[in-house]
């Protein structure tokens, strides 16, 4: 008799998670568990844990399915998970299994191009985001030498909350994953229409579904079929169009080296850091 994978184990989907938002990121989950269960898989999580950080401390062993930044995966995250599929979002700024950082200033802004920030007040969600301060710091790197470039920075750990920051002109600009800016557009929009975007940074691969290292393979392999068939099902078509989700297509960590690559031209060229 062949021993069904076990299961269990933690579900989140962390990135996306503006309040508005829970009724679609639950319907995902209930796919995506339907999905495994009709692989066999049986005692999965009934609901999504909605209070798990974008960036905790670490992937928890039992970590079934969740969704983690490409950047901290190469970092604080490295060895802890295994990659289950990258999204194609059709959101702007998206081409096939990638998205950008976006640098977000108020729609009556007088800022034409991204040098016109030196000097401004910025703020960015987390020193170990890609998209907000790794490409951000790429893009900028461009443009000074080594020099300080804003006029303040400051850390807050919410991308949305970045947004609304700018919205409300209590902070001059952000940069912001461009499917998080898509979302809150779309959730938000007399907030959202408050802003524009005033410059992309270089892409980069997409948010990946991730689950632990620890998850054994046999799981890890149901995983990905279950992913697959949310993501090109006619079944599940309504389940995609409430998370702009065009596709899930397999990739390995190489495909994130770029992410590091960014890292060190920034370094090279003596703009380190954000500042």
């Amino acid at each position: 008799m062949t021993q069904e994978p076990e299961s269990g184990g933690r579900v989140s989907l962390p990135m996306y998670n503006l309040p508005e938002m829970q009724a679609v990121n639950a319907a995902f989950w209930d796919a995506v568990r339907h999905e495994l269960q009709r692989q066999g898989i049986e005692s999965l999580p009934a609901g999504l844990d909605f209070t798990r950080r974008p960036v905790p401390e670490r992937i928890e062993r039992d970590t079934l399915l969740t969704q983690v930044c490409g950047y901290p995966l190469q970092t604080i995250y490295r060895g802890q998970a295994a990659l289950l599929g990258a999204p194609v979002y059709g959101a702007a700024h998206c081409a096939g299994p990638t998205h950008t950082g976006v640098f977000v200033v108020h729609r009556e802004s007088v800022f034409a191009q991204l040098a016109d920030l030196r000097g401004c007040n910025f703020v960015y969600n987390s020193r170990h985001s890609n998209s907000g301060m790794n490409l951000p710091r790429r893009a900028i790197a461009e443009i000074v030498e080594g020099e300080r470039f804003f006029g303040s920075i400051e850390e807050t750990h919410s991308q949305p909350g970045n947004i609304e920051r700018v919205a409300r002109r209590e902070a001059d600009a952000t940069c912001v994953d461009s499917v998080t800016y898509a979302f809150f557009c779309r959730h938000r929009p007399q907030l959202g229409e408050l802003t524009r975007v005033l410059a992309a940074t270089p892409p980069s691969p997409s948010i990946p579904f991730v689950t632990s290292v620890e998850t054994p393979v046999p799981l890890q392999d149901a995983l990905r079929n279950a992913l697959r068939n949310v993501a090109r099902s006619d079944e599940w078509s309504e389940v995609r169009s409430g998370l702009m989700l065009q596709d899930i297509v397999p990739i390995e960590m190489a495909s994130y080296g770029v992410q590091l690559q960014y890292e060190r031209e920034a370094r090279a060229s003596g703009y380190s850091e954000l500042k």
